[in-house]
């Protein structure tokens, strides 16, 4: 739960230029911590901000102080993968009132065996309503809104895109839910989690592993993803798949050098002379799965 009262347990939120946070997600509703301003900040947030690890593939690192991430996510209007995505949306929730708790979440897409606590996810409360909501705004791939973590709650839809989330328990009977998403190969469990508080240290140590780990798919080739209501665009490497909620898609092989391009007309992301070149001439490997 974020603790205002101690700084090492807040995200920051006393340090975020709020106006500038909003402005850049074209949020105008009510500045208060109630569900429908949570349902309009998850929309928002998911569907301005994409999601992308280029700054590892042009040498950099990836900083999760509030400067950074205000310069970077804001001030530039370039994007960021789930560490930087749930720490920037934390800092607002916190400086707008809400009481949450971050979590950490295993991406399985369909894995067997176990796979790393690498996912950034938050456990929001609003003030005027008592349940628990869970917000992926980090993912990439929405959901649009934020998802009453309720036992049973099935299948859903968030706008045309189709959900289901289940609770289980974990090997050593711990509570464990699963997020399901259904696309081409109709339902894949999309990531695990537990409802185990998680502080801003903790995500600095996943985030030192996935921007710097050879195993790290985030190490390997450009990753970029753009969500919409109606339409999810991926890039991995230079293929560019265009996904719809019915579970259809088409893909495309790209040239590196249209690289630039795509990022600025698809996925919101405009990079400068010396990144564009950069980008042009790197050299990765064919796309892997994590482990």
């Amino acid at each position: 739960m974020n603790t205002p009262a101690d700084p090492t347990y807040t995200w920051l939120g006393a340090e975020l230029d709020l106006d500038a946070y909003l402005d850049r997600i074209g949020f105008t509703g009510a500045r208060t911590p109630t569900l429908e301003t949570l349902r309009a900040l998850v929309r928002a947030h998911t569907t301005t901000i994409p999601f992308e690890n280029l700054e590892i593939i042009l040498g950099r690192g990836i900083p999760l102080d509030s400067e950074a991430l205000q310069d970077k996510l804001i001030r530039r209007r370039r994007g960021g993968y789930c560490y930087e995505n749930v720490g920037l949306f934390a800092a607002a929730l916190e400086r707008l009132g809400f009481e949450f708790t971050a979590m950490s979440g295993r991406v399985t897409l369909g894995a067997t065996g176990l796979r790393p606590a690498t996912h950034a996810l938050l456990r929001v409360e609003a003030a005027d309503d008592d349940r628990l909501w869970l917000c992926d705004v980090g993912f990439g791939w929405g959901p649009l809104e934020p998802i009453e973590l309720a036992p049973g709650r099935g299948e859903f839809g968030a706008g045309a895109w189709r959900f289901r989330l289940e609770r289980s328990t974990d090997a050593v009977g711990g509570e464990l839910w699963t997020l399901y998403q259904f696309g081409k190969d109709g339902w894949v469990d999309r990531h695990t989690f537990a409802i185990t508080p998680q502080y801003r240290v903790d995500f600095a140590v996943g985030n030192h592993y996935v921007s710097t780990a050879a195993r790290s798919p985030f190490t390997m080739r450009p990753f970029v993803q753009r969500f919409l209501p109606d339409v999810h665009h991926q890039l991995d490497g230079t293929t560019w798949t265009t996904h719809h909620p019915d579970g259809s898609e088409e893909v495309r092989e790209l040239e590196v050098a249209e690289l630039p391009k795509v990022l600025a007309e698809v996925f919101d992301i405009e990079l400068d002379a010396a990144d564009t070149a950069r980008l042009v001439r790197a050299q990765w490997p064919a796309a892997v799965k994590s482990s």
